[in-house]
């Protein structure tokens, strides 16, 4: 899957219906981070998550809704990755704990880097490659 570089946020959501309509909520948070405007028109993507077929499977037993999650990254951080996709404007694309994307420019499709973790926000985090990394040590 490619993200664009245009991606303004991400995040989970459920399907509500509403007085005849199904309604997606945006997080307040997505709207202080000065990402979104509230009246402008965005385009939406909807995809299915881990937890849509763990649902379907244990509709018997609801569970409790989770509280939101921190991202898996900090700023600083340094890690090994595989890059696994390209989004539209060039940028290596990874996914670390629980799919959290990070966005690394300068790579490639399936490279090897060493990132640092420039910057983290709720839904995407930044890197910088520290070192390419042979497939083979």
């Amino acid at each position: 899957m490619k993200i664009s570089k245009e991606l303004r946020c991400l995040f989970s959501g459920k399907v509500e219906e509403r007085d005849g309509s199904y309604i997606v909520e945006v997080p307040e948070q997505e709207l202080s981070l000065g990402e979104l405007q509230a009246g402008e028109t965005y385009r939406v993507a909807v995809l299915p998550s881990p937890a849509t077929n763990e649902a379907k499977n244990t509709d018997a037993n609801p569970q409790p809704e989770q509280a939101p999650q921190t991202p898996p990254v900090e700023e600083g951080e340094q890690r090994t990755v595989e890059i696994e996709d390209i989004g539209d404007q060039g940028d290596g694309i990874t996914r670390v704990e629980r799919g959290f994307v990070v966005i690394v420019p300068d790579t490639k499709q399936t490279e090897r880097v060493t990132i640092e973790i420039t910057d983290v926000r709720e839904n995407v985090a930044f890197a910088e490659v520290v070192e390419r990394v042979s497939y083979y040590e």
